[in-house]
């Protein structure tokens, strides 16, 4: 196999499984966030901060993996 072909099967797969760990993670957040919302709908307040914080940091997760997948494209 031609090594431009591998550079971009591996970059493909970087972008690709880095966005799909991403975007259970998110969806987990997600889910248990609401489940804990609807059992006690007062601790809303408290908990979206933290959900919008982690939730960052899971998206943080697919942005180094399209950074992994440019390094390897473009060096």
């Amino acid at each position: 196999m031609e090594t431009e072909a591998v550079r971009l099967l591996a970059a493909a797969f970087a972008v690709s499984f880095g966005a799909l760990g991403s975007a259970i993670g998110e969806g987990m957040i997600a889910t248990n966030a609401t489940d804990s919302i609807g059992r006690n709908p007062e601790i809303q307040d408290k908990l979206a901060p933290l959900v919008f914080v982690t939730m960052a940091i899971t998206e943080s997760t697919a942005i180094y993996s399209l950074v992994v997948s440019l390094i390897i494209l473009f060096v």
